[in-house]
């Protein structure tokens, strides 16, 4: 039953990102990038700056600290993890197709977070909280649509993902001489018991703690982890100007492109990009909504900026430290134990410590980031805040999953968070672009604003919204 439950999966994976998605990421990006007049390239200065800026109220969100969730979401084990199986299976070229979707996908990224700005809802303490199910009640008046939504998010990010990323985090070990024979191994149990206590510590503290442990660890684990790559970098300085000229050419070569379309280089590239960035598929908006900003604008921008830092920093940074390292990509060789081998190559054994200990970092704060979301969507179906009690019956069955995740494989887990991840993209894709009309009224309200040298503010009369959104009146 269970190898033909991962068949059925696999087989629905590769016909999702094999024709459906592929389309539909690369249309809507390219369509939004147009758009917006590449809003993801000429305000990308504006982003930074944007991020920079103070909360209004102290009990609020900041922008950064929005940034900061959604960035504990998106920058995970896949960016270790992911971006190392992308590569062994799909080559050099696979990184460029990574780039090219986070591009592309940053203009989709920009508009799904601002409509979640527009159309956010206000709790009973003066903050707000909100996301795509709450835009697509709120715009296309279709609830239905909306819970559905939701419940692909919590399935996604609380059964999906979890179990991934517990799942990655156990492989990092199986290069240990504790480890012993993966048959019988006892490592698995252990390991995703810590981490499901662990994680269980955490979130039964509530929200708040959930923004205050991310906005101090990711910062930290990111700067260090970029920093360790460019140190392989600079020793391995020959062998760069060759792994370009290979993630180019191999990037378009047309047998590496549609040869074993599961395994090319343009479908793994795609598929580790989206798992990576998470741009439209629909998660970021759900913190984008929670951020204290005087115009909508400045969170698509935070959390465009967001999909930049993962993949073409962090994502960027873990292809760097494997291919600059003369260690050939290879299919028997993937997932941590590619990068754990790559940097040892240059480390010793100090490699394989730095790359259990950033990927114990990158779960932990993907776990409580994930869990985030799930709550939001939670209080989205009950219509209401959920009582803390009956949460802690769902971030009690969470943590049970983390533990699942741990002693799985690799086919039915990556596959699975794929087929999930999609659901949501299928969804979420064509919604921002029937609702695009109000995120491009804004952004354009927003540039004549600079223009005229004022720090924008927003009022939701501007784009013929009055009377419409809960806040901006």
């Amino acid at each position: 039953m269970y190898d033909l439950i991962s068949k059925v999966i696999s087989e629905i994976s590769n016909f999702m990102y094999s024709y459906l998605l592929i389309i539909l990421l690369l249309a809507v990006g390219l369509y939004f990038t147009l758009r917006t007049k590449f809003v993801q390239l000429r305000l990308l200065p504006e982003a930074i700056k944007v991020v920079s800026e103070k909360k209004g109220d102290k009990k609020s969100v900041s922008a950064f600290e929005a940034l900061m969730v959604s960035t504990a979401s998106r920058v995970g084990t896949g960016n270790i993890v992911g971006v190392a199986n992308a590569i062994a299976i799909g080559g050099y070229g696979a990184v460029f197709w990574m780039w090219a979707i986070a591009l592309v996908g940053g203009a989709s990224a920009f508009v799904e977070s601002t409509l979640a700005q527009i159309f956010k809802k206000r709790d009973e303490n003066g903050g707000s909280y909100g996301g795509p199910a709450y835009y697509i009640e709120a715009a296309l008046h279709k609830r239905w649509l909306g819970i559905i939504f939701a419940i692909a998010l919590i399935a996604t990010y609380a059964i999906g993902f979890n179990m991934l990323c517990s799942y990655n985090l156990v492989t990092s070990l199986s290069e240990y001489s504790f480890y012993g024979n993966p048959d019988t191994s006892y490592v698995p149990y252990i390991c995703g018991g810590i981490l499901a206590v662990l994680v269980g510590f955490c979130v039964f503290g509530g929200g708040k703690r959930i923004v205050k442990v991310t906005s101090v660890l990711v910062p930290i684990m990111g700067v260090v982890y970029i920093l360790m790559a460019l140190v392989v970098m600079v020793i391995n300085m020959g062998t760069l100007p060759g792994v370009i000229k290979n993630i180019f050419q191999s990037a378009f070569d047309m047998k590496a492109i549609f040869g074993g379309f599961a395994g090319s280089a343009l479908m793994q590239g795609i598929k580790r990009g989206l798992y990576s960035n998470e741009a439209g598929v629909g998660s970021a908006p759900n913190a984008a909504a929670a951020a204290d900003v005087s115009h909508p604008v400045k969170q698509g921008l935070v959390q465009m900026l967001s999909v930049f830092i993962d993949t073409l920093l962090v994502c960027t940074a873990t292809a760097m430290m494997c291919l600059s390292s003369g260690i050939e990509p290879s299919e028997s060789l993937t997932g941590a134990p590619f990068v754990q081998t790559a940097l040892s190559s240059n480390f010793g054994r100090f490699g394989f410590y730095f790359i259990t200990v950033s990927l114990l970092l990158f779960a932990f704060t993907t776990l409580i980031g994930n869990l985030f979301y799930c709550e939001g969507c939670i209080n989205y179906i009950a219509k209401r805040t959920v009582a803390k009690k009956r949460l802690r019956i769902f971030y009690m069955f969470a943590c049970a999953v983390i533990f699942v995740g741990a002693q799985l494989d690799f086919g039915l887990v990556w596959n699975l968070s794929d087929v999930l991840m999609g659901i949501m993209a299928v969804i979420n894709l064509p919604v921002i672009v029937i609702l695009s009309r109000p995120a491009l009224a804004a952004l354009k309200d927003y540039l004549k604003q600079r223009k005229e040298g004022k720090n924008p503010e927003f009022k939701a009369s501007t784009i013929g919204l009055q009377g419409k959104t809960e806040f901006w009146n």
